[in-house]
């Protein structure tokens, strides 16, 4: 007789922690775990208070003011090689999961973007620096205190007058015994904290409404999301792939990686011991055209920045193309307007950027017309979120997933956009001013979120002063419309400090945080209360460091210049422009803003018709930019390699050699980091690995 195997049968212990261990898993797959809440607060609060010091005071490498955050990449980097492989030594169960690691970089989008440059805090200069940098010959207080309502700003009293204290204290630092003068700022930064939160209401709820359209029905690219997605490829995975993944056993990658390395190293050696040999990564190209008329053509730089080389490398040739060639198409329009009798002085404006009427217009033109052929191409499904809103149709199933609902999302939009429209009034703007700007606004922030998600921008401006511009187009002469008496010294506020720069504005993070949400099916609605709470904290602490830097520092210590003393002038400087008459015409301008929106449309139409077609107007768009400037020789090496692997080694080339690219972005974020580190033991200033 053959006695019968023995069965094993699990114990109730057993099956127990089977349960538990497979709710554990599950609960990791969704991504918004405690302790992943506890890390993105904790990172919410640290980065809020040390980005304000590295950016304002120290001037070093900006942690965010770029969509692929070198804050957040960082901070990835150090969750997959360093704490996940310690956990694991551990427990398996306690490693970090993909989604888990997502979740973490999707809330330092926000607290590496909000609390740096190019963000909303930029509000609190500009609220002091015209009071403190006025004279008797700039009348700037001639329309300042009488025209601002005191609540505004903290430089005025409740009868209207200037508090020295709290300007003069903010720049030249306080004095012995003296404290920070809360008690003036508590209503204004409530208002404009407020505001600011509203607005990211607005943008969220617009997100929303484009993801599935942009993502899904159009296929966009969102090549700024490859790096975090390679990172994280095999961290679920490590059985079969080993503890680092593919990602990092790539001889490819670690050839771009030493590459920005060894760079980065040498350069810093350099800073430090001057007896070491750099490697020359810039030029200015500008003081080579020295004789008419190519010296029209102003700041030509030439700068080679390994991140954006190897980003731009995941572009379709046909953006890399037109990210470069538009800004030498501008450029060589400044020479054919000095043949055609423009006067030479009038060129170039600041930073060497074209401020000639047919520049700026065509680019606020190409704004209109390609945000309207957007919204255009996804009428059907906006359409349909609108009809959601009004319940004339049921939710779909793709609905579900968003972390919002349509209506919801609809309303939130409406109404975030009529506080704001509101309080603008309520500040002293006339109401047809007000809608203006923050029409003005929407249209900016759509076209370049686009130009992030679809193009791979890592930095976002527009060179628009849309008030401005608005103005000029309706008078010919000293403005009738923006007068003192309609509120143009409060809307310079609102402008200079929230539409003028908006490098670090954070619709994009919105729109990638949702399709990375989407695509990996990490939990919406608790996502999107982690990334409120998130934000809510990085504004908060941020502001606060910004007022103490100043009065703890001093405003004029500051190491970024342009951020505490030239950019927060541009209020004043924007009263003064609305006052004084220019030698342009209305009808001109039109036919500039005209040749802009058509040029944009016949891209965009020959595009839809021809493959071949090389051009894409996002490259027209952000060619008068700062960032476009500076990127400009990067983005061009970039595209030549593409061209030239795609060229001569096919396809199949293009795809193996892709992370050596992604590694020279890799390393040049890792050196960055490292001579952060290096930088503020030693408390050097002023270095910067991308553009300040």
């Amino acid at each position: 007789m053959i006695a019968a195997p023995e069965v094993s049968v699990p114990s109730q212990l057993d099956s127990s922690r089977l349960v538990a261990d497979e709710a554990a898993a599950s609960s990791r797959d969704r991504g918004v775990t405690p302790r992943v809440v506890v890390l993105a607060l904790l990172l919410a609060v640290v980065l809020g208070y040390a980005l304000p010091v590295i950016d304002y005071k120290l001037f070093n490498t900006f942690l965010g003011g770029t969509h692929l955050p070198p804050g957040a990449v960082g901070v990835l980097l150090i969750l997959v090689l360093v704490i996940n492989p310690l956990l694991r030594l551990l427990s398996k169960r306690l490693a970090f999961s993909r989604n888990e690691a997502l979740t973490v970089y999707i809330t330092c989008l926000f607290s590496s973007l909000v609390p740096g440059h190019g963000s909303e805090n930029f509000i609190i200069p500009n609220l002091i620096a015209p009071f403190y940098f006025a004279t008797r010959e700039n009348k700037w207080l001639e329309f300042l205190g009488p025209y601002l309502k005191p609540w505004v700003t903290p430089a005025l009293t409740s009868n209207g007058e200037v508090n020295r204290t709290v300007v003069d204290g903010y720049y030249t630092g306080l004095r012995a015994g003296e404290a920070i003068p809360w008690g003036a700022w508590l209503v204004p930064m409530a208002f404009w904290m407020s505001f600011v939160l509203v607005s990211y209401v607005m943008l969220g709820c617009l997100s929303v409404m484009l993801r599935a359209q942009w993502a899904e029905r159009e296929a966009l690219a969102f090549p700024l999301l490859r790096l975090p997605l390679q990172l994280t490829e095999d961290l679920d995975r490590p059985d079969r792939f080993g503890m680092l993944g593919r990602f990092f056993r790539n001889p490819m990658m670690w050839s771009g990686f030493v590459i920005a390395v060894f760079i980065q190293a040498v350069r810093g050696l350099n800073l430090y011991y001057p007896d070491v040999p750099t490697i020359p990564l810039e030029i200015n190209m500008g003081p080579m055209f020295s004789e008419p008329p190519w010296n029209q053509i102003g700041w030509v730089p030439v700068n080679i920045y390994p991140m954006v080389v190897g980003i731009t490398y995941l572009l379709t040739a046909e953006i890399s193309f037109s990210l470069w060639f538009f800004y030498w198409f501008f450029k060589f329009q400044l020479v054919a307007a000095y043949y055609l009798g423009y006067p030479p002085s009038a060129l170039p404006g600041a930073h060497g950027l074209p401020e000639k009427l047919f520049t700026g217009y065509q680019q606020f033109g190409a704004y209109f017309a390609y945000v309207a052929i957007v919204l255009w191409t996804g009428r059907e499904h906006l359409r349909h979120v609108t009809r959601r809103a009004f319940g004339r149709e049921r939710a779909g199933p793709g609905e579900k997933t968003e972390v919002m609902s349509y209506p919801a999302a609809f309303w939130g939009f409406v109404v975030s956009f009529a506080i704001m429209v509101g309080a603008t009034w309520a500040a002293g703007v006339r109401l047809d001013i007000a809608l203006a700007l923050w029409l003005s606004y929407l249209v900016l922030a759509i076209g370049l979120t686009r130009i992030a998600v679809e193009g791979g921008m890592l930095a976002l401006q527009h060179h628009t002063s849309p008030l401005q511009a608005v103005a000029k187009l309706i008078n010919s002469g000293e403005s009738q419309w923006l007068t003192l008496g309609n509120g143009v010294t409060a809307a310079g506020l609102f402008q200079a400090g929230i539409v003028n720069h908006m490098r670090g504005f954070i619709m994009p993070s919105f729109v990638h945080s949702f399709k990375l949400a989407h695509d990996h099916k990490i939990a919406s609605k608790p996502l999107m209360a982690l990334i409120s709470v998130t934000v809510l904290i990085s504004v908060g602490i941020s502001w606060w460091t910004v007022v103490r830097l100043g009065y703890e520092n001093s405003g004029l210590g500051f190491g970024h210049r342009w951020w505490a003393q030239d950019g927060p002038r541009m209020p004043a400087y924007f009263v003064e422009s609305m006052a004084r008459s220019d030698a342009g015409t209305a009808p001109v301008r039109w036919l500039w803003l005209g040749i802009g929106g058509a040029l944009t449309y016949v891209m965009m139409l020959a595009r839809s018709r021809f493959s071949f077609f090389p051009f894409h107007p996002i490259g027209y768009m952000i060619a008068l930019t700062y960032p476009g400037a500076t990127f400009w020789s990067s983005i061009f090496l970039g595209w030549l390699a593409k061209v030239l692997i795609t060229r001569f080694g096919g396809n199949e080339t293009y795809r193996k050699v892709l992370p050596a690219f992604l590694g020279l972005a890799l390393g040049d974020v890792t050196m960055m980091l490292f001579w952060l580190g290096i930088d503020g033991w030693q408390g050097r200033t002023r270095h910067l690995l991308l553009p300040g």
